[in-house]
């Protein structure tokens, strides 16, 4: 005979209201950058320092150690990451002129192999496309404008967000006061919400792992059996596990560099390449739908519905958020037993 669910107390019913409102808030706000950042980080704590124990480092201390060794991590990724850049565009390879005379020799590469009516339309030397850069530049200043605020206002959240997370990480050890029953419920609701998190990290690391074979099959199989072999292969294979750890948004990243990489060989590779990753980024949503699904025990339907809605309610945003939303709602329904 199943056990019958406690019945909900006002302590739980005010705990999901405000669970919903965060979570409505967290989208309509946009700060879901942030959000992602701190649970990627309490979620990280959770999964080291279990296997501190070899050490024998555990409890309180054990979460002190996690939290420094990710801090120590990260904070090296975001220095190696600025000195690299900056020593880039300090170099001859990084430096604008340098860049506008690669392009022109792309240019000037692709112009017998594209139209006629698309090569008379392309810049005939690098002083050409230089000028054509900057009018575009003043063209679009504002559009660029808006674009460069709204990167460092997205950086400047997963940097907060992932200092939040650390916080929050370190709860059990900042206090040792038992919490109220209204904490007590909200905290059980952002338990369910880091698992949701959790099972959704890791299915994602899986639809990476099998876009990468797909678009490896396709750099490494059936383009050289074509006779056509692209540069940077291994290159755009790493790049796209890497930035494919991002949904939706790093498959699209990956494709363009594989699509303007195809394009210095020949528009009808790059139109080839187009058309292959296409194919693969609709499959995407059935892809992500079937493996998501199984680790948040969801049919791949309910998933799709999910995320149409979601992209169709905050757009790029709500896709990414739609499965962790789905699982943890989907959760709460099933521990009352009401699915």
């Amino acid at each position: 005979m199943k056990s019958v669910p406690a019945e909900a107390t006002r302590h739980d019913v005010a705990a999901w209201i405000l669970a919903g409102v965060a979570l409505f808030s967290v989208l309509h706000l946009r700060l879901l950058p942030a959000l992602l950042a701190g649970l990627l980080v309490a979620e990280l704590v959770h999964v080291i320092v279990p296997r501190l124990r070899i050490f024998r480092i555990s409890g309180p201390r054990g979460r002190l150690v996690a939290v420094a060794l990710l801090a120590v991590v990260i904070s090296s990724l975001i220095t190696v990451g600025i000195i690299a850049l900056v020593a880039f565009f300090r170099s001859d390879a990084g430096s604008l002129s340098t860049l506008l005379a690669k392009m022109a020799d792309i240019v000037d590469a692709a112009r017998d192999k594209l139209p006629v009516w698309i090569g008379d339309k392309l810049p005939d030397d690098a002083e050409s496309l230089r000028v054509a850069f900057t009018d575009w530049l003043r063209t679009h200043a504002d559009t660029i404008q808006v674009a460069g605020a709204t990167l460092g206002i997205t950086l400047t959240q997963i940097l907060v967000g992932l200092v939040i997370g650390a916080l929050v990480a370190l709860r059990e050890v900042q206090t040792s006061r038992s919490p109220g029953p209204l904490a007590a419920a909200m905290a059980a609701r952002i338990i369910a919400f880091g698992e949701a998190f959790r099972r959704i990290v890791f299915a994602q690391v899986r639809i990476s792992a099998l876009n990468t074979t797909l678009t490896a099959v396709y750099l490494m199989v059936v383009l050289p059996s074509l006779g056509v072999h692209l540069p940077l292969r291994k290159t755009m294979i790493a790049v796209t596990f890497f930035i494919g750890l991002m949904p939706i948004i790093g498959n699209l990243i990956s494709n363009t560099v594989i699509v303007i990489v195809s394009l210095s060989h020949s528009l009808g590779v790059a139109l080839g390449s187009l058309g292959y990753l296409i194919l693969i980024h609709k499959l995407e949503y059935f892809i992500n739908a079937r493996i998501v699904g199984t680790q948040i025990h969801s049919k791949a339907w309910e998933l799709l519905i999910a995320m149409l809605v979601m992209e169709a309610a905050f757009g790029i945003p709500g896709v990414i958020a739609a499965p962790i939303y789905y699982g943890y709602i989907k959760y709460e329904l099933a521990k009352r037993r009401l699915l």
